[in-house]
């Protein structure tokens, strides 16, 4: 899931968030370092061109306070001064592959938790995993993948290992599940390989999964190794081609508040390549506030209780 940003591209979702750490980057910020010259449209249109080019993300105009208050935060830590300098050091300096881990951290947002859309795990265990399980012409039929799409911290990901663990895995007993969380930002993927939360991540959790499948340690809980071992998680960008290609053979894809981060272009750019990911008979599930209307039209839309998904056929 990767915070928000308004329209148009959330980590599950992915929604994107998290905090600037203060060895990012590797250079220590330098006392007298003051806030960058001003940032002017010219700079704003480049930046916005370039973020763009290289993530998909699309700063409308109303964003430029925001986008100016993201970028400055490496400005001021590399004491570069002003936003052209930055833009340089970004586009063609010596780190410029290590300083794009940093500048996705500042601009991507990440609102997220565990059990964010019951409605989607409440179909995916009633209905969509057993008709996949169950289908006569399925190859694999113990063997289930399934992809968080633009992950962020990884509780879209926990969440849904969980309660296929718990729900399906009785019925199911030679059930192997790989679940693989993606995401652009490096930072919070470190914290959804630790599998540590705070309590703001785990507020709407069921008191039952809680017990279950989380050890507390003081304000932290911690997610227990046999669900840890069903995920695995790993950088990419769902604007790179090469990166997109490699992710193959999925029965479902979570790709929500993601979407809202895009301009038409990326949407249908990155929607093609999650249905090309997508096995047969395979579903997507996005967020409420998204929609593949314009988009796609590759898709079945199958309804659930309270929520809906797309079917590739």
């Amino acid at each position: 899931m990767i915070n928000q940003f308004s329209s148009p591209l959330r980590k599950n979702t992915s929604t994107f968030s998290f905090t600037l750490g203060n060895k990012a980057g590797g250079i220590m910020p330098s006392s007298s370092a003051s806030s960058a010259a001003g940032f002017s449209d010219a700079s704003f249109q480049e930046w916005r061109d370039l973020i763009y080019e290289l993530s998909g993300i699309y700063f409308q105009d109303n964003k430029k306070y925001l986008l100016e208050s993201r970028l400055q935060k490496r400005i001021s830590y590399l004491n570069l001064g002003t936003f052209e300098k930055y833009y340089e050091y970004v586009k063609s300096g010596p780190n410029r592959k290590n300083e794009l881990k940093y500048l996705f951290e500042v601009i991507t947002i990440n609102e997220t938790f565990f059990f964010r859309n019951q409605p989607q795990l409440d179909a995916l265990v009633t209905t969509v995993v057993p008709a996949l399980l169950e289908s006569n012409g399925r190859v694999n039929k113990n063997k289930l993948r399934i992809w968080s799409a633009a992950s962020s911290s990884g509780e879209e990901a926990y969440s849904v290992a969980m309660v296929i663990w718990e729900m399906l895995r009785p019925k199911y007993p030679g059930l192997t599940l790989e679940i693989i969380g993606t995401d652009i930002n490096y930072a919070v993927l470190e914290t959804a390989r630790s599998g540590i939360y705070k309590e703001y991540s785990i507020r709407n959790t069921p008191p039952y999964y809680l017990k279950k499948y989380f050890k507390q340690d003081g304000n932290t809980w911690e997610v227990i190794p046999d669900i840890k071992r069903l995920v695995t998680f790993k950088e990419l960008n769902l604007t790179d081609d090469a990166g997109m290609k490699m992710m193959t053979g999925f029965d479902i894809i979570f790709c929500a508040n993601v979407l809202i981060y895009f301009d038409t272009k990326s949407k249908i750019k990155v929607i093609n390549s999650l249905y090309n990911s997508l096995n047969r008979d395979g579903y997507l599930f996005i967020g409420y506030s998204e929609t593949l209307h314009g988009i796609s039209k590759a898709f079945k839309l199958v309804s659930f209780p309270k929520t809906i998904g797309y079917k590739k056929e």
